[in-house]
Order: C-alpha cells, then structure tokens, then sequence
C-alpha cells in the first residue's frame, strides 16, 4: 500500500537501495534516485511515496526541487511487482502532493529505455519537455594541463550574486537566497573576476557534478575542461570511485567536453512535464 514519507528512516533507506539494485539489475542503465537529497530530507515536508508489501519495499517515488522552479519526480517498481498498478499509484500520490508547493512545472524522470514508465507518463497527459545523457567516469580523467591563471576554490556567501548571475545565464533560472554558503558549492576565478560555478556533491562511493556554468563570455578557451579535471581530481581524491553528471541531449559542445575526459554515457533519460494533479488511469 501507498505511504507518504516526510524524512526516511535508516531502515527505508536501506530497502530503497536493495529495491534500486534488483531494478537496474533487471533493467540496466541507472536510477536517478539522488541519494544525497534522500539521506538530508528535512523531515518537515512529505518528499518520498512508498509502496510497501509487508516489510518488502516493491515501489518507490522521490521528489525533488534542486533550487529550482520545477519539481522532478523520480522512482522505480519492483520487476516482479510490475503490471500491478504500483506505479501509477505513486505517481498520482506524488502529484497530489506537488499540487500543494510553488512550482514553474513538475517532470517525471523516464528512463528513455522504460516502455511502462513513458506510458505512464503519457497516461497522465505528460509532454516530453527534453532529455539528457547520464555519463560516468570511472578512473581518473583525461590528463589536462592547468591553466595558472584559474582559481577553483570554495563558494563564500559573498559569492551568492555572482553565482545565482551565472546559473541564470547557464539555465534559466536563479536559485533563491539563502543565508551561509553552500558548502557543496565551487567557484571559479580569473584575474580576480568570478567566471565560473559548479556543486561537487558526495554520494556514498560516488560523487556528482552539478550546476556546472562557465560564463558565455569566457567559454571557448578550455576553462571547462580545466575545471571539471580539477573537479574530478577532488572527488577521487576524497575517496570516490566514480564521478557522475547530466548533459542536455543537444548540448553537443559539453558533451564532446565530458567525452574528452574519459566520462561514457550510461543511460538518456526523458523529463516529461505533467499536469498538476492526478488523472485516471
């Protein structure tokens, strides 16, 4: 049956990873599952559906808001518990609790592989409002040299205009104010001048590039590639093993970029954009 989560407890955090691992052992590819958010939920909102059968998880559904406008929807069904509804009951229990935030758009993450989950998707009337690759590195990167006139360092809170400027020109939107520095947040310098930002996020054995903008004026000159080598350096420095990050499917540029430094795609994954509330199945 359906349970709404506000806060997971170490016993649901456990049975999501065993649910993840018998679903991407069935299907391949990846879960875009955003262990880092399910391990800090603030206990206060209700983020998470579950589908429990006694004490075995057979569904799951997170939401997510990243700083952003829009909600994203992310979840998984058991393959042996599959055709049973599962999913469509954690989607509509999902949307009836985005209908109650401040949201631009909500979008269900679809792996592009998942048959069930883009009918799902189109069941409830979703739109396919664009679509990224998942790429992974494992091992260290492409050798880059570095560029002395770059700084990567620690996000300040003074920083906070500069980055949100960059993350409006880089995606659109600008994250809201928030009172201390982002303690996952990087920035980057030259000459004194903040040209560029991205958040490094740790995840269990593996870490995430996220947010990552160089500004239009200064993009062209290999500041990226620089920049994400050094990024790659720290977090397998820090002890992970692999070092994950989304590109827009159209996004030729940055993909060549990634793919030079030894990151291969894992899986495409398709963001449809739903109405607000639940429709019948």
């Amino acid at each position: 049956m359906v349970t709404l989560s506000a806060g997971l407890t170490p016993t649901a955090l456990s049975a999501i990873e065993d649910l993840e691992h018998r679903v991407v052992e069935a299907d391949g590819g990846r879960l875009k599952l955003e262990w880092n958010a399910l391990r800090r939920r603030s206990g206060k909102d209700i983020e998470d559906v579950l589908w429990w059968d006694g004490e075995r998880l057979l569904g799951f559904l997170g939401i997510y808001r990243h700083g952003a406008p829009d909600l994203e929807l992310a979840g998984m069904v058991d393959p042996a518990a599959r055709r049973r509804g599962i999913g469509a009951a954690l989607l509509d229990a999902g949307l009836g609790q985005c209908r109650q935030r401040e949201h631009d758009a909500i979008l269900l993450v679809v792996p592009r592989h998942s048959v069930a989950g883009r009918s799902l998707a189109q069941r409830r009337h979703g739109r396919l409002e664009h679509s990224e690759h998942a790429l992974q590195l494992l091992g260290a990167p492409v050798e880059v040299p570095a560029d002395p006139r770059l700084t990567v360092r620690a996000a300040a809170a003074a920083d906070q205009p500069a980055v949100r400027e960059l993350l409006r020109l880089g995606f659109g939107w600008e994250p809201p104010e928030v009172a201390g520095p982002d303690p996952d947040a990087f920035v980057v310098e030259r000459a004194g001048r903040l040209i560029g930002t991205a958040r490094l996020i740790r995840e269990g054995d593996r870490a995430g590039v996220y947010g990552f903008v160089i500004h239009p004026d200064h993009q062209g000159q290999g500041y990226g590639r620089d920049v994400l080598h050094r990024l790659c350096r720290t977090a397998l420095g820090d002890g992970a093993t692999a070092v994950h990050l989304e590109v827009a499917t159209g996004n030729d540029r940055a993909l060549r970029l990634y793919t030079s430094l030894g990151f291969r795609p894992v899986i495409t994954e398709d963001y449809y954009a739903l109405p607000g509330g639940p429709a019948p199945g």
